[in-house]
């Protein structure tokens, strides 16, 4: 039985995509009007669960307009075992700080946001600051109990050998006991490190987004629709220009009640 915060996700909320998608097409932050611009820093971007580097190609396109370099995270679907996503996404990481000279900053939205976190942890050298979108950072499994069905129901498919995929061992196995560990540590203090997360979020307790070690921002946006979410790009462009500033959020932001 799920306990009663996650029954009371307002999964029919995620609805709203559409509506969020063409609010942003209207709002001046897709122009990069009335926010602060880049100076060429490279911003790594991390898909959500079950999605791709295409499902974030809007806001790589916006980072591209304000003055940023977008790097993909080369992430067909991003449904493998934590430990084998991260060695991979290390690799893309090391790749892209030797091809610009200098840290880069990652942005992931849902379970990417927590591969970035843990990616910051292996690799503090090589990261400026990480931005999460709806990221469940304390607890992976604080989703819909309709979501975490599905997450079971894939790692069923990766338990029974379908390559690419995690397995139930993944949760508890030595596979990915590192992994475990390295997303459970303190965030390294030289990095900057933002979560955006959003009360009203369909898919995502909410509650698990508020890493003790992060800035929160809240926004009003679905769990879905955060990564095409104009107040979400504004909380992105503000906690960039921090990193490059300080390295680490300049200003308290906003945080939970």
């Amino acid at each position: 039985m799920q306990p009663p915060a996650l029954v009371r996700i307002p999964i029919w909320r995620e609805s709203r995509v559409a509506l969020e998608h063409l609010a942003l097409r209207r709002d001046p932050v897709l122009r990069g009007e009335g926010i602060p611009h880049g100076d060429s820093e490279p911003v790594m971007l991390v898909p959500g669960f079950l999605a791709g580097d295409r499902s974030l190609g809007t806001m790589a396109a916006w980072l591209t307009r304000i003055g940023y370099r977008p790097c993909r995270a080369e992430m067909r679907a991003n449904v493998d075992c934590a430990a084998r996503a991260a060695e991979r996404l290390e690799v893309a990481l090391e790749r892209n700080h030797a091809r610009f000279g200098r840290p880069v900053a990652i942005v992931g939205q849902s379970r990417g946001g927590a591969l970035a976190r843990l990616l910051a942890v292996r690799r503090p050298e090589l990261v400026s600051g990480v931005v999460t979108l709806g990221s469940p950072l304390t607890d992976q499994l604080a989703v819909h109990p309709v979501v975490r069905a599905h997450v079971l129901g894939l790692g069923l498919l990766g338990t029974l050998g379908l390559p690419g995929v995690f397995s139930h061992g993944c949760l508890a196995g030595d596979c990915c006991a590192e992994a475990r560990e390295q997303a459970a540590a303190r965030f390294p203090t030289g990095a900057g490190f933002v979560s955006i997360y959003s009360k009203s979020d369909g898919i995502v307790d909410w509650r698990t987004c508020l890493d003790p070690d992060a800035e929160h921002v809240e926004v009003g946006a679905s769990h879905i629709g955060m990564s095409g979410d104009a107040d979400t790009y504004r909380a992105i462009a503000g906690a960039l220009r921090s990193f490059r500033r300080t390295g680490r959020a300049a200003r308290p932001l906003r945080r939970a009640a």
